[in-house]
């Protein structure tokens, strides 16, 4: 339920190390590109995606 009307993954540990600075962009898309085929995969591409949107948005201000 939680993850439908948040869209966050629970305990999802890719995305907690990428946005805690833990681990880098490129770790983080390189953990995702075996699982593509499947809602994890994307959901950790996702992340990536909006985190350059958020950038964009910081450098406008």
């Amino acid at each position: 339920v939680l993850e439908k009307r948040q869209g966050l993954k629970v305990a999802c540990l890719k995305g907690i190390a990428y946005r805690q600075g833990w681990i880098s962009a490129e770790q983080l898309k390189e953990n995702a590109q075996p699982m593509l085929k499947n809602d994890y995969g994307k959901y950790l591409l996702s992340i990536l995606d909006e985190a350059d949107v958020t950038l964009k948005k910081n450098l406008e201000y």
